[in-house]
């Protein structure tokens, strides 16, 4: 199996990201069990050995982009054969899995369910508010989010190696799954007039935020037990993503410790 690490300039210690290259070893990789974060597939790629990958693939619940041979070149001068995937630094856990041992621990359930967020070094900072407020688990989906890599983890300031990470195809579902779990789950949105402030989080909570761009998902707005906005004076209409984070995360931790 053939792989390739990258890594920054300079003599300092860094995170590095994992490839691996060719159709077979890519292959191989996902058999194995390695956690894919993205796939790179060349435009117009075809044989039957790729017909087999793209088979895997597809049992696998696992997506790819299709790229120009260009961009293959660059990130690699070997043999790729078309194909180049990227192994995630961290291994994804399921929901469905986590929550139960939460409640098994006899603990209140905090967790952050990320939409959209594409910006890695925000991904980061939530990560590590995320670990110092007690959270238990974030949650993000398959497509659309920011990758799990070495910039993320330097961000998190290695949080991303100590907290649950899962990884779900429909974050609707899982915010169904959630509820029926008991789980109450707030969506941090501008899109309200409830207060941040006026909501109970001694109980199991899930916290939603959004991109800055483009805020949470209506489809997600639509199923969540309750709208909360942080108020807001002054100029500036909003906070960056991962402070916002850090404002609701702490309003939990105020309540939970005043109980």
């Amino acid at each position: 199996m053939q792989y390739q690490q990258w890594r920054g300039s300079g003599n300092e210690k860094r995170e590095t990201n994992q490839h691996i290259y060719g159709i077979r070893a890519v292959i191989e990789a996902i058999d194995s069990g390695k956690e894919i974060e993205s796939l790179f597939v060349q435009r117009g790629l075809g044989g039957a050995l790729f017909l087999e990958l793209k088979q895997v693939l597809k049992q696998q619940g696992i997506s790819y982009q299709q790229v120009p041979v260009e961009k293959l070149n660059r990130m690699t001068r070997k043999n790729h054969q078309g194909v180049i995937a990227v192994i995630s630094p961290i291994t994804y856990q399921r929901t469905e899995d986590v929550v139960p041992m939460i409640y098994e621990k006899g603990e209140v359930p905090l967790l952050i369910i990320l939409d959209g967020i594409t910006d890695v070094r925000n991904l980061g900072a939530i990560a590590r508010t995320a670990a110092c407020t007690g959270v238990h688990a974030f949650i993000v989906p398959k497509k659309g989010s920011a990758e799990i890599n070495p910039d993320a983890i330097k961000t998190s300031a290695g949080a991303l190696y100590k907290i649950n990470v899962c990884r779900e195809d429909s974050l609707a579902k899982t915010v169904r799954f959630l509820q029926e779990s008991g789980i109450q789950v707030v969506a941090c949105t501008e899109k309200t007039d409830s207060d941040l402030y006026q909501f109970d989080y001694s109980v199991p909570t899930a916290l939603v935020l959004g991109s800055e761009e483009h805020g949470i998902s209506d489809d997600l707005l639509r199923v969540v037990d309750h709208l909360a906005k942080i108020p807001m004076v002054g100029t500036i209409a909003s906070l960056n993503v991962s402070v916002s984070a850090g404002v609701a995360l702490y309003e939990v931790i105020r309540q939970r410790r005043a109980t």
